[in-house]
């Protein structure tokens, strides 16, 4: 029986943003490195320990005439941690902080965008940290949009937020000193616009 199907070609974000005609749906260019997903905490509150997460893969959409239909979902190679210093990266990923093995992945799904005028936004959704979920708020700055010397369309942004680490079970991150309770995270998020192709499957 042949069947019409339509096929995402990025693979990555949910079809239901299909309701909206005008919705645009972008794969994050993690290929390219031109995005990053960085992190800084106190460190005994003398300085900042500042790092990132080397591996991660997403998508998003985005609709310019109703933000109902925008949204993201991102996921992290926890292992992929990165501070500049081996050592500690060895111990951030163990057992006693992040615990990489049994969890190897961090998730963000989107639930909610409201734009604020001026390029800002409020973006909110659920973020899966070290087996637990919580439901955060990023502030966003739309950055830009438009055609790249390769002939695709780009379009992003930049997200701040915060969490607290005991929050998600990682209560030992208190003996980086008593002012590192939270974690500051920075999401520079550069897409390429995809397109969709109906296929006859047999």
């Amino acid at each position: 029986m042949r069947k019409l199907v339509i096929v995402l070609l990025a693979g990555l974000i949910n079809l239901s943003v299909i309701n909206s005609a005008a919705a645009e749906n972008y794969i994050i260019d993690t290929k390219g490195t031109h995005a990053f997903i960085q992190f800084k905490i106190k460190h005994l509150g003398f300085s900042w320990l500042h790092g990132e997460f080397n591996t991660f893969s997403g998508g998003f959409s985005y609709d310019e005439s109703n933000s109902t239909y925008s949204k993201i979902d991102v996921e992290i190679d926890t292992k992929s941690l990165d501070s500049n210093h081996a050592k500690r990266d060895k111990h951030l990923r163990g057992d006693n902080y992040l615990d990489v093995k049994k969890f190897p992945t961090a998730t963000f799904v989107s639930t909610s965008f409201k734009e604020l005028g001026g390029g800002k936004a409020i973006l909110k959704g659920d973020f899966t940290l070290h087996g637990v979920t919580k439901n955060i708020t990023i502030d966003v700055e739309h950055i830009g949009h438009g055609r790249d010397p390769w002939g695709g369309y780009r379009r992003g942004f930049i997200g701040t937020t915060s969490i607290k680490p005991a929050e998600y079970g990682l209560k030992d991150m208190d003996k980086l000193g008593p002012h590192s309770e939270e974690l500051f995270l920075t999401l520079s998020i550069e897409g390429i616009r995809q397109a969709y192709e109906r296929q006859i499957i047999d």
